[in-house]
């Protein structure tokens, strides 16, 4: 009985991560049309036709979709058996680039502290930070992300692994001398008497400072939406709009876009919200390697030195 060739689930994996013959050949390095001619042997010996035409693209038959998952950790496994995980790790040697999806304030207040950390342990190793614009677990499933960091939620699959890094809380943000900022203690009703700038690169206008405001029969006029916290600042600068910033971004500042932070005025807000977790998550996949292992101590440390609890 003739072995089968193993060297077709790394085309497998790629095609079924990419659903493109195109996105799969340059995944792997190959021309258009090797990685055809590997489809063509795949289907044959799956006799499955595994991707099909679908008007301009293509997509996975049922069968490529239930088989989606086991062949990307097949193939990670399979790896991991000629790397051992045994080896010791020598970082001084380490090459390796890991991508941390994240973001942009986690990566304004805490990317340079990373950078520098990894540059004294590893300093041939390569982080590439990846604007989060979405949550969504597939860029862990299918090894496009090596850490993610937020706030767990239920968009994140049951099998994702977690470590709380920090406990964060959004405090109201206004420029040097705008009416809040000679104001001791401000209330709910002068918080909403002024329109406000917020950052979401989803466009959501809505979360717990509104739902809050709503408890009071409030409510607050967002003036305008901007993708990120450091745009909250440049917006408020040079007007009288309030912003709403976590507290990881404002203390790890000490300029900002060559602002002074001494130009805004800070403030607790007037109405009562719960802090938030931060952390950091992985697939199981990784548990063991020890590569990753080491670049998750080295996130907790560098997040809990920078933000204590």
């Amino acid at each position: 009985m003739a072995e089968p060739d193993l060297n077709l689930l790394v085309a497998l994996d790629a095609l079924l991560t990419e659903e493109s013959v195109a996105g799969a050949a340059r995944r792997l390095k190959l021309s258009a049309s090797a990685m055809s001619r590997t489809l063509n042997r795949l289907r044959v010996v799956t006799k499955d036709p595994l991707l099909v035409r679908a008007g301009r693209h293509m997509v996975l038959t049922p069968y490529a979709q239930g088989i989606r998952n086991r062949t990307r950790d097949t193939v990670f496994e399979a790896r991991n058996i000629l790397n051992p995980l045994s080896s010791p790790l020598n970082l001084s040697t380490l090459k390796r680039t890991f991508t941390i999806r994240a973001n942009d304030g986690f990566i304004e207040a805490f990317a340079a502290s990373l950078i520098s950390a990894v540059a004294i342990s590893a300093p041939l190793v390569r982080l590439r930070f990846a604007s989060k614009s979405e949550k969504n677990v597939k860029y862990l499933r299918e090894g496009q992300a090596d850490l993610e960091i937020g706030v767990l939620d239920d968009t994140m699959g049951p099998e994702i692994r977690l470590q709380a890094l920090f406990r964060d809380r959004f405090s109201g943000v206004v420029r040097k001398n705008h009416p809040l900022h000679k104001t001791d203690s401000i209330t709910p009703e002068q918080y909403v008497s002024y329109g406000h700038v917020i950052a979401s690169r989803r466009g959501l206008t809505k979360g717990p400072v509104d739902n809050a405001l709503t408890a009071l029969g409030l409510e607050r006029h967002i003036a305008a939406i901007v993708p990120s916290f450091p745009a909250v600042l440049t917006v408020i600068q040079t007007s009288d709009l309030v912003g709403l910033v976590p507290d990881s971004f404002l203390n790890n500042h000490k300029k900002l876009n060559g602002h002074e932070m001494s130009a805004f005025h800070t403030f607790e807000l007037p109405v009562k919200t719960d802090t938030i977790t931060i952390s950091q998550m992985w697939h199981p996949r990784l548990d063991k390697d020890l590569a990753h292992r080491w670049l998750r101590t080295l996130v907790l440390d560098v997040c809990q030195q920078k933000m204590p609890n």
